[in-house]
């Protein structure tokens, strides 16, 4: 069992204290794609988290990655279907940003032919 320190004072009331705040689904995810997630200086968190019921912390790691370690706290299924949803929406941000570098890309091709039609 995992029991880590909660720094949070403002604990939603959908979480039990002390027993949801035991072994807490755990993921990284880089600060980029955080903003994605929970929105500019994390607008949308405290949104998702009532959606989820469910309570994040977020702990920056030190990396060359910029990774952030998103802790999530509430009952096991809550804890289990937020972790689920938010790598989702990563994975979605993820594909739109491959989306969309091959359409740069296929950009790029199409100007460099076109030098050579004129």
């Amino acid at each position: 069992m995992m029991v880590t320190l909660v720094t949070r004072k403002d604990i939603p009331p959908w979480v039990k204290v002390p027993e949801d705040l035991k072994d807490p689904e755990v993921f990284q995810v880089q600060s980029l794609v955080l903003k994605y997630l929970f929105g500019p200086q994390g607008s949308r968190m405290s949104h998702i988290e009532q959606v989820s019921q469910a309570m994040f912390e977020l702990k920056n790691l030190e990396s060359p990655e910029e990774l952030i370690e998103v802790f999530i706290y509430g009952s096991q299924n809550n804890k289990i279907r937020a972790k689920w949803m938010l790598q989702s929406m990563a994975e979605r941000y993820h594909l739109r940003q491959q989306k969309g570098v091959l359409k740069l890309e296929e950009s790029m091709k199409t100007l460099e032919l076109g030098q050579y039609i004129e």
